[in-house]
């Protein structure tokens, strides 16, 4: 089985779709739909480029498409990239999907800003799968990102909140 990402789309009015309906669209597939902003899991077997291929040929816009097989996905949630405590009360979990995998893994914990205000911290990186944690306080100006510290730091990717990963793995589950 197959994940796929698609990065930057149903933001505001920006290259907007409906996810339902390209997975119907996709019957081959036997797509699921995550949420609105282009996250599915195929569970035909089929290749990746098939995939990215019927994606891009039924978009009427050209968009990153990121892809991660399931059992990588699994793992890298099974293997508690957070660590074995529960979030804080501020905090909230993501996983981000980077197009391509870091040759180099950096030294971790990496903090945006890098000091004890803190509002991203990349925790974990597995391939291409990037565990990160977002500490935003009430009445903050400009708050940071996960998914633009991530770009920034390692190059094109897409984030999604921790409890989709979640909602994914269950799809997966056999």
């Amino acid at each position: 089985m197959l994940v796929v990402f698609l990065r930057g789309v149903n933001v505001g009015r920006h290259r907007r779709f409906l996810p339902a309906q390209l997975a119907r669209d996709l019957p081959a597939f036997d797509a699921v739909n995550i949420g609105a902003a282009g996250t599915f899991v195929v569970r035909a077997p089929i290749t990746q480029a098939t995939v990215v291929a019927e994606i891009r040929r039924s978009l009427a816009f050209d968009v990153d498409i990121i892809i991660v097989k399931g059992s990588k996905l699994i793992a890298f949630a099974r293997s508690e990239p957070f660590g074995p405590h529960p979030p804080a009360a501020d905090e909230q979990r993501f996983a981000t999907i980077m197009l391509k995998r870091l040759r180099r893994v950096p030294d971790l914990p990496l903090m945006a800003p890098p000091n004890d205000k803190w509002q991203v911290k990349i925790v974990s990186v597995a391939g291409q799968l990037v565990a990160s944690v977002w500490r935003r306080e009430p009445g903050m100006q400009r708050p940071v990102y996960p998914n633009a510290v991530i770009e920034k730091q390692f190059g094109i990717a897409t984030t999604r909140n921790w409890n989709t990963i979640g909602t994914i793995c269950k799809i997966l589950q056999p």
